[in-house]
């Protein structure tokens, strides 16, 4: 993100609770990715729309699987808010965050559209991946560094460097 935005004083927080009400105040754009939650949809989408009706000033863009799209058109979609598909490129995040509030798509065509077909090759085999795997690779596919990603989970670069090769050694297989 801070290769896009250099302009931008960029803090991290790993979930809704950890934002500060001084940081909430001196902010003009909040990203939210909500599609690596394990919480419920439902109480998530709740706390940020609390946080939505005290800064009205903030420009809201959150990150959604289409698994909580429902839930996030109902609470979150408000005058300030963007939706936005978790599985889109960084391009189209940054041309959300440099059209600003006032020119935005208010929700991504790709949560609109209907779902892609599902592989009927009965020869594919799934993967599983861990949840600190799948944040992980999840960040990495957003442009964010080893470093970054670190600090965000607030675990070790060695840790998250680990995990990184786990999940390509598994999605390798």
């Amino acid at each position: 993100m801070r290769t896009h935005f250099p302009e931008y004083e960029i803090i991290s927080s790993a979930s809704a609770e950890d934002l500060t009400l001084l940081q909430l105040r001196r902010s003009g754009l909040v990203i939210a990715d909500l599609a690596g939650e394990s919480e419920d949809p439902r109480s998530v989408c709740e706390h940020y729309y609390s946080l939505i009706s005290q800064y009205r000033e903030i420009h809201w863009v959150f990150m959604v699987s289409r698994s909580w799209y429902s839930q996030a058109v109902e609470l979150l979609m408000c005058p300030t808010a963007t939706l936005l598909s978790d599985v889109e490129p960084i391009e189209n995040l940054v041309k959300t965050v440099r059209s600003g509030n006032t020119h935005a798509e208010r929700i991504s065509a790709m949560l609109t559209s209907p779902a892609m077909n599902e592989t009927h090759d009965f020869s594919y085999r799934s993967v599983i991946l861990t949840l600190s795997e799948r944040k992980v690779l999840r960040l990495l596919g957003k442009g964010w560094g080893i470093n970054q990603i670190a600090s965000l989970l607030k675990k070790s670069n060695k840790t998250i460097s680990a995990q990184k090769n786990s999940a390509m050694r598994r999605l390798a297989r």
